[in-house]
């Protein structure tokens, strides 16, 4: 029973058909853990890991891959192993972690060897060749393709050939090779339609849609974006049906023909904000911005431009900590060359040490004596230096790592001491919260400055030792704005409701501290407060007054529910609602959709303390 459930699995899994086959792996898998047959277990969470891929819900996939691992490893199935190692890697190398993804690349081709699987061997190296193609590499990146070509070729896998052809394809085109580039998407394409691979043809004709795009002969690259939507619809792939839609809309408006524009763009921005892919969502927005401003629509326009530049911000801050991941990806790359110049450098070092060593024995005897006398000398001023100095070095040596500690979580800390940098981080579920102060302008106007500075630090003092007692990390103030993050040091239901219980503790002290103020006849501050859940990237910027910083959609979210929150609440978003709606201390009142700048309408809640509670250890 359990084996037929798991191939009928696999079956709508090679059919495209992914919701019954996560269905059906999941059945399959309780009865595998019923007769103890643990290879199966695994296999079965690795299945399902690579649907969710499939369907882009990446943390889903990260999440079965690694529990797939376990299992491989404690039966030492080593090829289970390295499977999951590649396809961790492969979702690193869609989140843009390139450093991470080679690291796993490279695990599994080693482990793959060792057990003389050749062809999965052969399908790891073309990942290590895409991470080079990612990072600009293109020689090497062309390199690890042709290796793995030769292997496929020779067994003849056919599915194989067809992938790694078209990423051949892409390294051309970045190269300008274009009719080099046709001819291998054109092979992919044609062992695609031979197989009748949806997902195949997906694949080539996007590449292929996209090279003619790139040389602008656009009623070329129409056809092939037509039907590649045509199967994108026909296996309910939405990344692919976005996609298609907003290529073919962008084409039409070059073509003049600005309404059909506007339908095609619309129908994949819709897609678009349904995937949740902020760069497809940016090249919605401009199409429907061009093709609106065409035909004199100029609102409309003015929407979709507005639209657009809020999602240049998004995008700007993912490529910024792409740039973060990408000089980490460098280091390692340079790792090897150091190594080899070091070892180069110490073998000059010997042959220059037995030249000079005769001729140093010659003029040791003269020196002897003077340099003893030296080294007397030195030793004793050296131990009178050391006495004196080694108390005041264990000051500053406590003074800079709490001065450390204060800038950056502990973990951060440490690591940074003892690597000399630190690696960016891809945290998949933190929370955000941001404080603002209501009219701040305004109320500063009627204090002094001196007033205004020792009112903002009497507030952010107090949120200081709530966020430390809650055990979550403040990242910093931006003027009036206070920021922190809960889930860094550890990631569970804890951090969660120990940030909805600081929020409420912070609101508590500020309606508190604006009735003593109005008491004592000054003016007082009121603040909003928002929480938001979900991936980020996380990592330290800079050299001079270097800083600790995160980001990514979640952030910007975060910052929209302080803006659409009200005084005196807190406001969290319904995906934060999800994890916490169990919680018996919080009572909640649902807002409905409300408007969030850039991001539409979103459903948000109000969150207070149902009763008394304790702090979460």
């Amino acid at each position: 029973m359990a084996d037929s459930l798991f191939n009928l699995g696999i079956h709508y899994q090679d059919t495209q058909v992914y919701q019954p086959s996560l269905v059906l792996f999941e059945r399959s898998q309780k009865l595998y853990r019923q007769i103890g047959d643990w290879k199966k277990v695994g296999d079965c969470f690795n299945c399902k890991a690579i649907t969710y891929y499939y369907i882009s819900d990446f943390s889903k996939a990260v999440v079965a891959f690694e529990d797939g691992a376990e299992i491989f490893k404690k039966i030492h199935y080593k090829k289970g192993v390295a499977s999951t190692l590649n396809n961790v890697g492969n979702i690193y190398n869609s989140q843009g972690n390139y450093a991470k993804a080679l690291a796993y690349f490279q695990q599994a081709t080693l482990i793959f060897k060792e057990i003389g699987d050749i062809e999965n061997w052969a399908a790891a190296t073309n990942n290590v060749g895409l991470i080079y193609g990612k990072v600009k590499d293109y020689s090497n990146a062309m390199k690890y393709f042709t290796q793995a070509y030769a292997v496929f070729k020779k067994e003849n896998k056919q599915e194989r050939i067809a992938q790694t052809q078209d990423a051949i394809g892409n390294i051309y085109v970045k190269l300008g090779k274009y009719d080099k580039a046709f001819q291998s998407f054109n092979e992919s394409l044609q062992i695609a339609d031979r197989r009748q691979d949806k997902q195949l043809q997906i694949m080539a004709l996007n590449s292929l849609g996209d090279l003619f795009n790139e040389q602008s002969a656009y009623a070329r690259a129409l056809p092939y974006y037509t039907r590649c939507l045509t199967y994108a619809n026909q296996i309910g792939s939405l990344h692919s049906q976005a996609e298609a839609q907003i290529a073919i809309g962008t084409i039409m408006y070059r073509l003049g023909k600005s309404k059909d524009a506007v339908k095609k763009c619309r129908n994949g921005l819709q897609l678009a904000e349904k995937v949740g892919s902020v760069s497809m969502k940016k090249r919605g927005c401009d199409c429907l911005y061009q093709s609106y401003k065409a035909f004199g629509n100029t609102g409309q326009a003015l929407y979709y431009f507005e639209q657009a530049n809020t999602l240049e911000d998004s995008l700007n801050l993912s490529e910024t900590a792409n740039r973060v991941m990408n000089i980490e990806f460098q280091k390692q790359q340079l790792v090897d060359s150091i190594a080899y110049v070091q070892k180069e450098h110490i073998i000059q070092l010997k042959h220059k040490e037995e030249v000079e060593r005769q001729e140093k024995q010659r003029n040791m005897s003269i020196l002897s004596l003077g340099f003893i006398l030296l080294v007397a000398v030195g030793l004793w001023a050296q131990l009178n230096y050391v006495k004196k100095s080694r108390a005041a070095l264990k000051v500053e040596k406590d003074r800079s790592e709490a001065l450390l500690l204060n800038i950056l979580p502990e973990e951060i800390a440490e690591e940074l001491k003892e690597k000399g940098h630190v690696d960016a981080r891809v945290f998949n579920l933190v929370s955000i919260l941001f404080t603002d102060f209501k009219s701040f302008t305004q109320t500063a106007e009627q204090m002094s400055p001196q007033s205004l500075v020792e009112e903002i630090h009497t507030c952010f003092k107090a949120f200081d030792l709530i966020v430390e007692k809650y055990q979550i990390e403040k990242i910093k103030t931006i003027g009036d704005a206070f920021m922190a993050v809960g889930g860094l040091s550890y990631t569970d239901d804890r951090s969660l409701k120990n940030i909805v219980l600081a929020g409420l503790e912070m609101q508590e002290f500020m309606v508190k501290r604006a009735v003593e103020k109005r008491v004592e006849g000054y003016p007082a501050f009121e603040m909003r407060l928002g929480i938001h859940t979900g991936p980020i990237v996380a990592g330290i910027v800079g050299v001079k007054k270097f800083q600790y910083d995160v980001w990514g959609d979640t952030v910007n979210t975060a910052s929209r529910m302080e803006s659409s929150g009200m005084v005196g609440k807190v406001n969290i978003s319904e995906t934060l609602y999800e994890f916490i709606k169990q919680e018996e201390c919080f009572s909640f009142e649902y807002r409905g959709q409300v408007h969030a700048k850039g991001k539409g309408k979103m459903g948000m809640y109000f969150v207070k303390k149902s009763n008394v509670v304790q702090l979460v250890a």
